[in-house]
């Protein structure tokens, strides 16, 4: 499944409606959570363990977030693998 996260306040309880193996994609102000001075990076860093966690790279351009100031292990992608991440999961989860 994939997860797409626009909601800037994520809780600990969407994380952990996020299944192993599952992929989520944080956009628009979501990716300020993604920082690893976030209140959140440590729920990230753990996720990361059964996930595969992205941004995407225009959202963090915009707000001058550089890769390096993310959750290691956080993946920057552009909107040609966001489509690529699309058609490879049928079920999508939209958090907003």
């Amino acid at each position: 499944m994939l997860h797409l996260i626009f909601q800037p306040s994520i809780e600990a309880a969407i994380l952990k409606r996020i299944d192993t193996g599952d992929v989520a994609v944080f956009l628009d102000n979501a990716v300020l959570r993604t920082l690893q001075n976030s209140d959140i990076s440590s729920l990230l860093t753990q996720q990361l363990a059964g996930n595969r966690l992205c941004v995407l790279l225009d959202d963090i351009t915009v707000r001058g977030i550089i890769p390096n100031e993310l959750v290691k292990g956080i993946e920057v992608i552009d909107y040609a693998g966001l489509v690529e991440l699309t058609a490879n999961n049928p079920v999508i989860q939209s958090w907003s």
